[in-house]
């Protein structure tokens, strides 16, 4: 009896070791993996070159006052202009602040030490987008024209996985897209500048074709509305689970020196990405099954004298920002913590929010854990495959 007795008091010790053991183990996996969501399909959303001063504050007082950049200041006060940044950003960018900030997250406001930074040294729109979709920031130097690029990206990356296959496709304003995903080597659908969309018996395709063929100055952007509504057409018909839209009249603007056509793309692009959200919640294929990102690929200049340049020295350059919406995601809204994070890191993050984990050789950055509801927190935890 004594023997027994003594047997279960040196039991207890072991016992309590054993379940101390469980529970840290247990600590540790819901502090390190990525809480399992619903999101099944990511949009990514880009709007070139614009600056983390804009959405974080809205119109800038002095540069809508500067006819040097703006053709009539006191009608541009009057659209975008107000008394606290927190009313110029929500008249400037009413989805972001009304919906993102009450529904989902947003990084880089600098005010608060909450930075995200370009890790390429060039800090130009070709070597943005590859650091961003490659998670590779080469240092090989890529100018912005249609050279093919060698490295891996996202995109591919996932349309080779069964889930994904043939469920993958892009579409820019900027005509150098095709390249920076390397159109010819992935065969993604990748429509980006004027390219016509294919001919699949759809009318509207017809009709968004006819209008840009009947565009006399091309450039080398396409208008962003045209893009969108060639994103558009191509979700509602094909329903793809992953999809970037790349949208680049705010950098033409800005490069332009025009602040007053810049915020008003701001504020274009804002009300498109609003209307993509509102078909996304009412369809039944995208409906709480699907995550936002939005985010840019470089900063631009910090002073009233530089803002519509960047590069490698301008400084300012290198500041960037993103935005995150969808299921499980918490309605943190403005992160104002001391924090930083880096372009590199959206191809993992991309890859982490779908369950998978992005092996492209030169991708070495780790994802971005954004917080989760208090429900996914605590629930099985799914580490990327």
């Amino acid at each position: 009896m004594l023997g027994l007795y003594a047997e279960s008091i040196f039991a207890k010790p072991i016992k309590m070791k054993f379940v101390f053991c469980c529970y840290f183990l247990l600590l540790a996996a819901v502090v390190t993996a990525q809480p399992v969501s619903n999101i099944e399909n990511i949009f990514i959303i880009t709007t070139d070159g614009l600056r983390w001063q804009e959405v974080f504050n809205g119109a800038d007082s002095e540069l809508i006052s500067n006819p040097r950049y703006v053709e009539d200041t006191s009608l541009l006060k009057q659209l975008y202009g107000d008394s606290t940044s927190e009313l110029r950003r929500q008249k400037l960018m009413p989805f972001l602040w009304n919906i993102v900030a009450q529904q989902g997250q947003l990084y880089g406001n600098r005010l608060y030490e909450n930075k995200v930074d370009v890790s390429n040294f060039y800090k130009i729109s070709y070597p943005g987008y590859n650091e961003m979709f490659t998670g590779y920031p080469d240092p090989v130097f890529i100018p912005n024209i249609p050279i093919y690029n060698r490295n891996s990206n996202i995109f591919e990356y996932l349309n080779a996985k069964k889930e994904y296959a043939g469920k993958v496709a892009a579409f820019s304003s900027w005509n150098i897209f095709s390249a920076i995903l390397n159109k010819r080597r992935t065969h993604l659908p990748v429509n980006s500048g004027y390219e016509n969309l294919p001919d699949d018996s759809s009318f509207n395709n017809e009709i968004i074709n006819i209008s840009q063929d009947l565009i006399i100055h091309k450039k080398n952007t396409r208008y962003d509305l045209l893009t969108y509504l060639s994103a558009r057409e191509y979700i509602e018909h094909h329903q793809p689970k992953v999809v970037l839209i790349g949208f680049g009249e705010t950098d033409e603007f800005a490069h332009g020196k025009r602040y007053d056509l810049y915020l008003q793309q701001a504020a274009n692009v804002d009300k498109m990405i609003a209307e993509l959200w509102y078909y996304v919640q009412t369809s039944s294929f995208y409906r709480n099954k699907t995550a936002f990102i939005i985010t840019t690929d470089h900063g631009r200049g910090e002073k009233p004298g530089t803002w519509y340049k960047h590069g490698m020295l301008t400084k300012g350059s290198g500041e960037a920002w993103f935005a995150v919406i969808g299921p499980g995601i918490s309605g943190e809204g403005e992160i104002k913590s001391n924090q930083q994070n880096y372009q590199k890191q959206m191809a993992s993050t991309i890859a982490s929010l779908l369950g998978e984990k992005f092996n492209s050789g030169k991708n070495n950055a780790d994802p971005i854990f954004f917080p989760m509801t208090t429900g996914y927190n605590m629930a099985v935890l799914r580490q990327p495959k």
